[in-house]
């Protein structure tokens, strides 16, 4: 079963059934508002999630993703939540600094 643990959201744990959902989708299913400017598409980085501990499987980086990290502007424990499928396990991950909303409460 798929688990995703947002640790700078107080360990917001979200459980799924589904393989076959990007991340963005179950983070929005579970009531969390998660930042993504170009709606979805890949075609920014506003969604990306920093991976603090990966106890899963996840698909294979997209032709996007591998597009951001030669510009650098997607690190090696980076991923857009937008691309990203968990098929099984676990993963922890943090809102990055600079993909937060103001209205909502992190924790450290």
């Amino acid at each position: 079963m798929p688990r995703i643990i947002i640790q700078n959201l107080g360990n917001f744990i979200i459980d799924s059934e589904s393989t076959d959902r990007k991340v963005i989708e179950l983070i929005h299913e579970n009531g969390i508002d998660w930042m993504h400017a170009c709606g979805k598409k890949g075609r920014c980085t506003t969604c990306k999630m920093i991976l603090v501990k990966q106890e899963a499987q996840l698909n294979e980086l997209t032709e996007r993703e591998l597009f951001y990290r030669s510009q650098n502007r997607l690190k090696p424990n980076e991923r857009l939540t937008c691309q990203t499928q968990i098929l099984e396990g676990e993963i922890l991950i943090r809102v990055a600094e600079i993909n937060k909303f103001p209205h909502l409460q992190y924790t450290e």
